[in-house]
């Protein structure tokens, strides 16, 4: 294959929430169940250990101990770095720094950011641009990458975020693009779970973001009979993914409900397998 695969943590985020295993255990998991040697950690799974370095060290053992490689940070719940307000945005910049060491420690290249705030798009990218620089300014000295995902919102329309990254212009800002995740805007704003009525074509957003990509979220959620996932053709997907030159982990992200998670994340990679022989 041309690419690499890792497991993010998402895809077992019921489980987790459930306490049936914790973020320490998640490593081990990925190895000994999956075979998978790459992990994307969610940083609401371990919210108050960012600065617990005897936490990260044990974290960054149990990996090392199983072989597996810790990729980066997906980071959630820290403010809205897009905000029209300043004292909003600065505050939610340096919420992110204490997960820029954190990835450091761990040994992460990048963490993942979420461009959310303001409901202008001129507006928002102005913010957006101006905290990216100054984030990724700091994380540059510590050899992290920040990444931005298509994850609602401004961010899922292809060719704002695209010209977000040529606007920051900073080698270690990139996007994280998603399969999924391009919807515009909801009948209830700020709803994760509200009807979609505006979606940016997932496949044009993808190209559009691909060239800045420094990771990719392999999201699935149904299946047919098949194997195929339903709301994404992959062998188109892949092909994308390929002719932008990228060679590096595509992060399963299953997010499904008709299978289990276990289950949704064998289906996920036995695709990713089948498909990357047809590109």
């Amino acid at each position: 294959m041309f690419f690499k695969i890792s497991l993010a943590e998402w895809s077992l985020h019921n489980a987790l929430f459930a306490r049936e295993f914790d973020n320490l255990d998640f490593p081990a998991k990925a190895k000994n169940e999956f075979g998978i040697s790459a992990v994307e950690y969610v940083n609401q799974f371990f919210m108050d250990k960012a600065m617990d370095n005897a936490y990260l060290g044990e974290l960054k053992n149990r990996a090392g101990d199983v072989g597996v490689t810790n990729l980066l940070i997906m980071i959630d719940g820290e403010g809205e770095i897009a905000s029209p307000v300043e004292k909003t945005r600065i505050r939610a910049i340096e919420n992110h720094y204490k997960w820029v060491e954190a990835a450091k420690f761990l040994g992460c290249h990048a963490i993942r950011v979420n461009c959310f705030g303001g409901n202008i798009a001129e507006e928002a990218a102005k913010a957006s641009a101006e905290s990216l620089r100054k984030l990724s300014e700091f994380a540059l000295p510590f050899g992290i990458s920040v990444c931005v995902e298509n994850h609602g919102g401004f961010s899922s329309d292809g060719l704002w975020l695209s010209t977000l990254m040529k606007d920051v212009g900073m080698t270690n800002c990139g996007t994280l693009p998603d399969f999924g995740n391009f919807c515009i805007r909801r009948e209830k704003v700020d709803q994760w779970e509200s009807p979609c009525v505006e979606q940016y074509d997932q496949y044009k957003g993808v190209e559009e973001i691909m060239p800045f990509a420094k990771g990719v979220s392999a999201k699935a959620s149904e299946f047919d009979d098949d194997g195929n996932c339903i709301e994404t053709d992959y062998l188109k997907m892949i092909r994308i993914i390929k002719e932008a030159g990228y060679k590096g982990h595509l992060g399963i992200e299953y997010s499904g409900g008709t299978l289990s998670e276990p289950d949704g994340i064998k289906a996920t990679m036995d695709l990713l397998e089948r498909v990357a022989k047809l590109v």
